[in-house]
């Protein structure tokens, strides 16, 4: 097992390329799902566009919204721009801008992960591709009688995905045609999946030739944010906890998990009320806010002294 050490060491800091990588694998596989469970060609003039291009862009585009979605430096570059607080740094705005438009770059290139392979492996299956545009095929390879409408000839035409709707005499005409298309949809797929690798390849290029970190600061730079991240959160998640534990004490008179609980308090009604209901955030100055009702109550002032000690009974018989 000695090689785990160089494996993991090899794969520290490409924590981006491993998640794009299960995000393709995991796209891959959910369309394959997709198709088979879900996908029927209309075979109908008209339907069949409209189907074939919702089944490959439809997909696309929610994948694309939920990536954005589910990245933090979206939330992090959207949220707090209408603060009051952001009138201050309004000193360097083109650099900001600059800086804007990059975080959005980066943003719009994870998000595409999804979509594009989700559009790269429809394209090199061809049956969205097939189903929508059979009905648009040259009339050169329509080979039977020539004496009918163009209208007839499109209804044969957008049969021709569902082999049991196509005549006998037809057979030959329609695998010309499917084949066609197929040809058609996976060099478009392949061409797809050429013009965004190097794209990409390009673009990690260039950012290395503008960077004014060498490779090994690079590096460090990245290691250094990726921890710094981590102890973030983890020191978000304390100093959170122990700053509601002291609003908790003081409405209940303990804290949860404690030993040894000599009394608790018991809340009046109107402090049960100023507690309960919808919480929002509350400007208390121009650097603070409440973020519950409970923490408001908490910062209000005194708070009445009503205990009960564990030890006595508190239900009286007679």
């Amino acid at each position: 097992m000695a090689f785990l050490p160089k494996w993991l060491t090899f794969l520290k800091g490409k924590e981006v390329v491993i998640a794009n990588a299960i995000i393709a694998i995991l796209t891959i596989g959910g369309q394959q799902l997709f198709s088979f469970f879900t996908f029927s060609c209309p075979c109908h003039v008209g339907q069949n566009l409209i189907y074939g291009l919702a089944f490959l862009g439809v997909p696309a585009l929610i994948l694309l919204v939920v990536g954005y979605a589910l990245n933090n430096q979206t939330w992090r570059l959207v949220t707090g721009k209408r603060s009051p607080l952001q009138a201050e740094g309004t000193q360097n705005q083109l650099l900001q801008c600059k800086l804007t438009c990059f975080v959005l770059c980066s943003i719009t290139g994870r998000a595409l992960v999804a979509p594009v392979t989700w559009l790269a492996v429809t394209l090199i299956n061809g049956s969205y591709y097939v189903c929508a545009m059979s009905e648009y095929v040259s009339v050169y390879y329509y080979g039977a009688n020539p004496n009918i409408t163009a209208s007839e000839r499109k209804q044969i035409l957008a049969a021709f995905p569902c082999s049991q709707l196509v005549p006998p005499e037809l057979s030959r005409a329609r695998d010309e045609v499917i084949l066609l298309l197929r040809y058609q949809s996976q060099v478009a797929g392949w061409l797809l999946i050429a013009v965004v690798v190097i794209t990409v390849f390009l673009s990690y290029c260039l950012a290395s030739c503008f960077s004014p970190l060498s490779f090994l600061h690079f590096r460090y730079w990245t290691s250094y944010v990726h921890n710094e991240q981590e102890l973030f959160d983890e020191a978000t998640d304390q100093h959170s906890k122990l700053y509601a534990i002291q609003h908790i004490r003081k409405f209940f008179g303990f804290v949860p998990g404690s030993e040894n609980i000599g009394e608790i308090r018991i809340p009046s009604l109107r402090e049960w009320q100023a507690i309960s209901g919808l919480a929002f955030l509350k400007l208390v100055d121009e650097e603070h806010y409440d973020y519950s009702l409970l923490h408001d109550w908490a910062l209000k002032g005194s708070v009445d002294r009503k205990y009960l000690k564990l030890d006595e009974d508190p239900v009286t018989t007679t």
